[in-house]
């Protein structure tokens, strides 16, 4: 174990005056931040008491080319010289956003039509309701505007997109969600599955619970499906196979707009440009930031397809009275435009693939025996371990004992940085896309060595 770390300045500074996201404030504001980092290297961190961390997690699932790529600073200095911000307000343009536009939408496909900027992937998923509520007003359908998400969906923290997610820690304090928003069922095989039933008969068995939602609210007010290829935060959530088509069979039958929320799995996290591409989905609203800049800039997108397009120009207003101060900012597109780059340079999205093979082979030969955890899962480049309190039969762990984040504050003590996910007892790995073999290994072999820890403690606990 590590020995406590002593203040800095900076880091006092931060315990008294930094409101911080996510953080048990009372706590934060008496002790203080667990890390303060202050430099990085590719999968590497360095913290202000010169304590070196592996990052497992990719900042949060974000910083995928890695830290420390010069590339990516200089196309941000460079423009900071050049043209460091003008707005894309009343047909005004500039460069950058431009270009990332041609090769953003290049890389999303046929159907694919636009794309309006954002800064967060909240604030692009409250644009895709603002989207979604226009163009059913534009075709005269002003009763369709529910959108139906999923039970453990992420979408962010606005009051809509907040909403749109489906774990009611988020809900609760904040008088959520708004009404027009409706949950369905996860595709989460570990506890939604019935005994015997084959992967299609449960995509089949979710997909018509979604019909029966749809049916007891009309299919005239819903107006969208909001999912992630892969739910990230709620869980590392693979859907079996067939899941989407069945998903999307509903949809078409009661013209209702599919919204991918590409977050997490835009721009080679799965192993591929879009984890639609790969999963078998056919969106009309895509979107995207987090990967579109590995972090190094706040941006997002909402990617418009040709069908939803073509019905908002359309619009005998002519204004489109939606926007940012930083909507299309000339910085953050040039950043985009070097990661995307770099990532296709360096063959970063065929290392995806590699590694995460050998992410999910070491986590399963490391924990997959363990009493303690029920399940090794994910996708390309991100994976879960799910921890149970019982394998036979499958039982939880008392959510007060809280088991996932004790693992990961035994994993920081190690120097690896993971993340305890909400709703269940379970941490994540979603490294950069540059980590290696050996980095691999050292995070699997140093969380293992957490959650033995962490079980010990349950045990002494028990006694």
């Amino acid at each position: 174990m590590r020995a406590p770390v002593t203040p800095t300045a900076s880091s006092d500074a931060d315990r008294r005056y930094v409101f911080h996201p996510f953080s048990d404030l009372g706590a934060h504001e008496r002790n203080g931040s667990m890390a303060m980092m202050v430099s990085g290297s590719g999968s590497r961190l360095t913290a202000d008491d010169g304590r070196e961390y592996l990052d497992a997690m990719a900042g949060l699932w974000c910083v995928n080319a890695g830290y420390g790529r010069v590339e990516i600073a200089d196309a941000i200095r460079e423009q900071a010289v050049t043209l460091p911000y003008f707005h894309g307000f009343s047909s005004m343009a500039t460069e950058p956003p431009a270009l990332l536009a041609e090769k953003v939408i290049g890389m999303a496909g046929p159907r694919m039509s636009k794309i309006f900027y954002g800064n967060s992937g909240s604030d692009a998923n409250d644009t895709q309701l603002k989207i979604v509520w226009m163009y059913n007003n534009l075709l005269g359908r002003p009763e369709k505007k529910k959108i139906i998400a999923r039970e453990r969906g992420y979408h962010g923290v606005t009051i809509a997109s907040a909403s749109l997610t489906g774990l009611p820690a988020m809900h609760a304090a904040f008088d959520l969600p708004l009404p027009r928003i409706k949950h369905t069922s996860a595709p989460h095989r570990l506890w939604g599955k019935n005994a015997g039933e084959t992967d299609a008969q449960f995509s089949q068995r979710l997909a018509d619970e979604l019909e029966e939602l749809i049916l007891a609210e009309g299919p005239d007010t819903v107006a969208a499906f909001i999912g992630e290829p892969v739910q990230a935060a709620g869980g590392v959530i693979v859907p079996p196979d067939g899941y989407w088509a069945a998903i999307q069979a509903v949809l078409k039958k009661y013209d209702i707009l599919l919204i991918a929320d590409e977050v997490v799995s835009g721009f080679g996290r799965l192993g591929g440009s879009f984890g639609s591409d790969l999963l078998g989905m056919e969106p009309d609203l895509v979107t995207v930031a987090k990967g579109i800049t590995s972090a190094y800039v706040p941006l997002s997108g909402v990617i418009v397809s040709d069908k939803v397009w073509d019905v908002l120009s359309g619009d005998p207003a002519g204004v489109f009275q939606h926007g940012y101060t930083y909507s299309a900012h000339p910085l953050a597109a040039a950043a985009a435009l070097a990661n995307l780059e770099l990532i296709e340079r360096d063959g970063l999205m065929d290392a995806v693939h590699a590694r995460g093979d050998q992410l999910r082979a070491a986590l399963r030969d490391a924990f997959a025996d363990h009493p303690n955890v029920g399940e090794v899962r994910g996708m390309g480049l991100v994976a879960a371990v799910e921890f149970v309190a019982d394998r036979d039969p499958m039982t939880r762990f008392d959510p007060a004992l809280k088991v996932g984040a004790r693992v990961t504050r035994a994993s920081l003590d190690r120097g690896i940085v993971t993340r305890a996910l909400p709703a269940a007892d379970t941490i994540s790995f979603s490294p950069p896309f540059v980590v290696t073999e050996e980095e691999i290994g050292e995070m699997v072999a140093g969380t293992r060595a957490a959650l033995d820890q962490v079980a010990d403690e349950l045990v002494r606990e028990r006694v």
